[in-house]
């Protein structure tokens, strides 16, 4: 079976621009199929309030009203994507740049939440994401770029957390191949203190989040991450963009189930 990884970047290596360039020189060396997952969170909050919209959030995850809707769009579907969509062409890297909503490449629903309205924000489908395509594009070595805007098929935009979007994908494309997600970000790997956490089991994951010492941001990621083995994707690894080649080893956090 061939290999795939899917790699996400998100965090303040998105708005750092010198971060940003490292990590798509980096990524663009990776050999073998790959797919390049990003948010942009920090991007959408700055122009939020730039334009007097309130930004909330809920366990790391944004409540999305109309209005930021449309700057999560025009943000993660537009700026971010298309920017570095172009610079890993300018790297010799065939990269295409997508969102969920492109050949309703990644189909969703609003959330339905019974003590929260987290407006439009969606849930994937999971086993309607259009494979095919993802891999008519890969068996052309061409490299999808997908921002995490997705959407119903009533034709109604989603916002749908890039976290979510990186498991929704690994875990559709692991019928077809052997996945391997990483998810980049500023630090270096889970952390318990100042210590990176070079191996985290779902028992130790429960100890950590129950004691406070995983919160916010760090939820919604890992719990992803645990859903994706579940689910048969073949390894999940968190570290530091800087290090992308290292984590593509297993380096930073690796993520098991027992």
């Amino acid at each position: 079976m061939k290999t795939l990884t899917i790699v996400k970047i998100g965090g303040n290596v998105i708005d750092d621009q010198k971060s940003l360039n490292k990590f798509i020189s980096d990524f663009s060396k990776l050999k073998g199929a790959k797919i390049l997952v990003h948010g942009g969170g920090k991007l959408a909050t700055q122009l939020s309030q730039q334009l007097g919209i309130e930004t909330k959030m809920i366990d790391g995850r944004r409540i999305t009203d109309s209005e930021t809707l449309k700057i999560t769009t025009m943000v993660y579907a537009g700026w971010i994507n298309k920017s570095i969509t172009a610079q890993l062409n300018s790297k010799k890297t065939k990269a295409v740049g997508l969102c969920g909503a492109d050949v309703t490449l990644i189909p969703a629903t609003k959330r339905k939440s019974k003590s929260i309205n987290y407006g439009f924000v969606g849930d994937i489908i999971e086993n309607k994401i259009n494979t095919v395509f993802i891999s008519s594009l890969i068996n052309q070595n061409i490299v999808p770029v997908i921002a995490p805007i997705t959407s119903g098929y009533n034709g109604q935009l989603y916002n749908t957390n890039a976290d979510t979007v990186t498991s929704g994908l690994a875990t559709a494309l692991s019928k077809i191949y052997k996945v391997k997600i990483i998810y980049c970000f500023e630090k270096n790997g889970v952390l318990n203190g100042k210590k990176v956490i070079s191996k985290l089991n779902a028992p130790l994951y429960a100890e950590l989040k129950q004691n406070k010492i995983i919160i916010n941001g760090m939820i919604p990621k890992l719990d992803n991450a645990f859903n994706a083995l579940k689910k048969g994707v073949h390894s999940v690894v968190i570290g530091n963009s800087k290090q992308l080649q290292k984590l593509n080893q297993n380096g930073g956090t690796n993520i098991s189930i027992k």
